[in-house]
């Protein structure tokens, strides 16, 4: 961009700023959501809970059922090993 352009779109800085601050932290949550490790925790945290009586079964049941869904998403896309 040449010095023409920068002055003109000075105004914008501050919303390409929260733009690329809100991709950064997309980004980061998302690789977060589909890491399997992470999702391998999660599973042993809700069965850890369901053993001290701190959730339900139906509750580790649903718990299982979005970590194995998201877990099988992912290697179908060659994600996971």
């Amino acid at each position: 961009m040449g010095l023409f352009s920068n002055v003109l779109l000075l105004p914008l800085a501050p919303v390409r700023g929260v733009l690329w601050v809100a991709q950064v932290l997309a980004d980061v949550a998302s690789k977060e959501l589909n890491d399997p490790q992470t999702l391998r925790a999660r599973l042993r945290e809700a069965e850890d809970a369901h053993r001290r009586g701190e959730i339900s079964a139906e509750d580790l049941d649903r718990i299982e059922d979005a970590v194995f869904s998201q877990l099988v998403a992912l290697q179908q896309r060659g994600g996971v090993s």
